[in-house]
């Protein structure tokens, strides 16, 4: 656990393709115009914005200004007329027209250890079985795609390594490559000693024991190791991608110094490459004391990123083709403690979703005068699972997996999308 919160498919285009529309790999500052209807045809993916600790709703999406737990921030107008969210987002205000927010969100954990794992599965019935988190459930129904790399990444502060849980009974090909601190994975680059030669005969002489290994056993973890080996031969070809000093000064601007705007950033590029799945987190967001301060440092510090990334998706023709989720595992109490801070509260808090099969501009479900409890249709984890499939164009009724023979849903059975937030 985090020291700062609380203990309780469709086809890629690939690298020749890209070089060919573009004139030059420039993954950082592209102009798109025509490449962007290709674009369109051929991309399926999601950035994932993970706020690891509880973003508060009050705050951000769902303010309630002038009330006893409104607290002392304004709630400004943005770009859609009627529609206000806190002051604290500014420039999220003026893209307000590309996004959805749902404020009826009602889920059932409030602890982090549940509430984590609850909200990045989906929540299906229990069959026994631990389900992927949603990355590796898209790894998994859409695939790399030509790009021939990850199909699920994952930039966070920390540590990186391939982290093989999030898969659950998708076995462990289908999990995260994470970059930690943005960095490249230790040792993808080839030793200056070794040549590429030696290198290639390395390889096939691992194929072949692998093949004889795996022979009369499960293949699962051997899968997932020459899994792991070709993904990082496809990194090796792309070391640009990590070099984000070379971008022009305006985008560090935009997207600010700090860890979130440069993870930020690295997922742009990411996206642009053809990672099917990129999840970006941001630790911190557990406030139970000084709320307010704490909340004037870490929303704008989210802000900046985020609506640069939507104002950049945009204008490359890609936010039709990607699924932009901002979520936590719960809000944060409307309730204002001893400490001066909010604490857990998955009653009734908000999501913030864009591009991809999302109707822009909509604000779905309302909380109370107070924020306490939804006053419209609560809707819980799985309606949201299956409004992002269907956004993909998956369907979440009919598509199932296949777990050792056993069809499984992907979604929650006795839940539905919400129709109002689809385009």
């Amino acid at each position: 656990m985090h020291p700062n919160l609380c203990t309780p498919g469709d086809h890629r285009l690939s690298r020749r393709q890209w070089l060919g529309a573009t004139g030059a790999l420039a993954l950082g500052g592209l102009s798109l115009p025509a490449f962007a209807e290709e674009l369109k045809k051929k991309r399926k993916q999601v950035l994932f914005v993970w706020l690891d600790g509880g973003m508060s709703q009050l705050e951000s999406w769902d303010p309630k200004p002038n009330t006893t737990f409104g607290g002392p921030f304004r709630a400004i107008s943005t770009s859609v007329p009627g529609t206000q969210i806190s002051e604290l987002l500014l420039q999220t205000s003026k893209q307000m027209h590309r996004l959805a927010v749902v404020r009826s969100v009602s889920t059932q954990d409030n602890s982090h250890s549940a509430g984590v794992d609850r909200i990045q599965r989906g929540d299906p019935k229990n069959r026994g079985v631990v389900y992927p988190y949603f990355g590796s459930a898209v790894a998994n129904w859409v695939g790399p795609g030509e790009s021939g790399l990850p199909p699920y990444v994952w930039i966070k502060p920390g540590n990186g390594g391939f982290i093989d849980r999030e898969a659950g009974f998708l076995g462990p090909k289908f999990g995260a490559l994470a970059l930690g601190d943005g960095k490249p994975p230790d040792n993808l680059i080839r030793p200056k000693d070794l040549s590429i030669e030696d290198d290639l005969e390395r390889n096939e002489l691992r194929k072949l024991a692998d093949a004889r290994y795996s022979a009369g056993r499960r293949k699962e973890n051997t899968e997932a190791n020459s899994f792991a080996f070709d993904m990082a031969e496809q990194l090796q070809k792309k070391l640009e991608l990590f070099d984000i000093s070379k971008l022009p000064a305006k985008d560090s601007q935009r997207y600010g110094t700090h860890d979130l705007g440069r993870h930020m950033l690295l997922a742009r590029r990411m996206l642009e490459a053809g990672v099917t799945f990129v999840k970006v987190t941001s630790y911190g967001w557990d406030t139970h004391g000084d709320h307010f301060n704490g909340a004037a440092s870490l929303h704008p510090k989210f802000d900046k990123p985020f609506a640069a990334m939507l104002e950049d998706l945009a204008e490359r023709g890609m936010l039709d083709d990607v699924l932009v989720i901002a979520i936590s595992e719960f809000g944060r109490t409307p309730r204002i403690n001893g400490h001066l801070g909010r604490d857990h509260w998955p009653e009734a808090w908000s999501v913030a979703m864009a591009g991809r099969g999302i109707q822009p501009g909509v604000v779905e479900g309302k909380t109370n005068a107070l924020g306490t409890e939804v006053a419209s249709e609560p809707h819980d984890i799985g309606h949201l699972f299956h409004t992002w499939y269907k956004a993909l164009g998956i369907d979440p009724k009919k598509s199932k997996y296949q777990n050792a023979g056993q069809p499984l849903p992907i979604a929650h059975d006795d839940m539905h999308a919400i129709r109002e937030v689809l385009a």
